[in-house]
């Protein structure tokens, strides 16, 4: 019997070695080096975040110097302005540089895809985890809540959403509270509305993957031998199944920050969105109205930037679904 034991106890740290390689980010790393479309639309992502996160510097120190921003400054003289080597792409309505707005409304776009993926990551994996592994009644009411939420139309539900938030529908406390977690996260309530939004709706899809995967993973040698060991629940949850589940996780993720970009430009594009930040909505919106005179370089640089962003995520999120998937892994 010792041995035995002994022997379990090696086949689970064999497969938590396993599930928990660290050369694995290195070969999925040399797999997408591998596909050069695949490489390169990880480095326009990379971009992409980067520009976001100096953006964000940039805003803060001009808050705090009392500053316009750069992508702010109006010039009523140079108003329309054609495509220049002093504007690349011409300037807007109030003689505000458009290359520099579309641009620095990558941190809006970055910063809903960041927020709205991770919160539909975090419930899609919690649920879904705690649905297959448990099963009974508990599957049963998570079942019934995601498919509850699958028939709900996901931009209606976001945009009452944030009509609720900016048109100052909420009862005074909680629009206390939205307008302090607001500030915290340094955005606007009614953006605010849009990350929990499309958070609070995209999470049915990794649910159910999540939970198909535990239902079959859970009844595994090494998980039930963690069982027969006495090991705690959560531990066979984040240690043995969880590592199993990751690569769906990132897939997903990569997925829906594609979505939620293109739902906050829809979102702002009808006004409900961003209303003080540069977004690529909001930039299409005011540019479509000039479009019969010809002035299409504010509504065709965002969409531009857009474009750019979102075929970059789904070129990857194909990418790592080959990289990371066990099936096409090569020996």
């Amino acid at each position: 019997m010792p041995e035995r034991t002994a022997e379990t106890k090696g086949n689970i740290q064999k497969e938590r070695e396993q599930a928990n390689d660290p050369g694995a980010f290195s070969a999925v790393l040399k797999r997408l080096c591998k596909d050069k479309i695949a490489f390169l639309a990880l480095l326009i992502t990379l971009c992409y975040f980067a520009v976001a996160l100096f953006a964000e510097g940039y805003k803060i120190w001009c808050d705090v110097k009392k500053v316009t921003p750069v992508y702010m400054v109006e010039n009523h003289t140079s108003c329309y302005a054609a495509p220049s080597l002093k504007h690349p792409m011409g300037t807007d309505y109030l003689g505000r540089d458009v290359f520099l707005r579309a641009l620095f409304a990558s941190k809006t776009a970055v910063k809903v895809g960041v927020i709205a993926s991770i919160l539909s990551a975090l419930t899609g994996v919690i649920l879904g985890l705690a649905a297959g592994y448990c099963g009974g009644r508990t599957d049963a009411i998570i079942v019934w809540i995601y498919s509850t939420f699958a028939s709900m139309p996901s931009l209606l539900f976001i945009l009452a959403f944030a009509l609720l938030v900016t048109k100052g529908f909420l009862w005074g406390g909680l629009e206390k509270a939205f307008g302090a977690t607001a500030f915290l996260l340094r955005t606007e309530p009614g953006m605010l509305a849009v990350y929990l939004g499309i958070g609070l709706t995209g999470w049915v899809s990794l649910c159910r993957v999540v939970r198909a995967e535990t239902l079959r993973l859970r009844d595994m040698p090494y998980v039930q031998a963690a069982k027969v060991l006495g090991q705690k629940e959560y531990k066979i949850l984040f240690g043995h199944i969880f590592p199993n589940i990751v690569h769906l996780v990132i897939i997903y993720f990569t997925m829906r920050f594609a979505y939620a970009v293109m739902t906050e430009v829809i979102v702002s594009y009808l006004g409900l969105g961003a209303q003080f930040e540069p977004s690529w909505g909001i930039m299409i919106s005011d540019g479509q109205e000039k479009l019969w005179r010809g002035i299409y370089w504010e509504a065709g640089g965002a969409t531009f930037f857009m474009f750019l962003l979102v075929l970059a995520l789904n070129i990857l999120g194909d990418a790592l679904r080959d990289a990371l998937d066990p099936k096409m892994k090569t020996t």
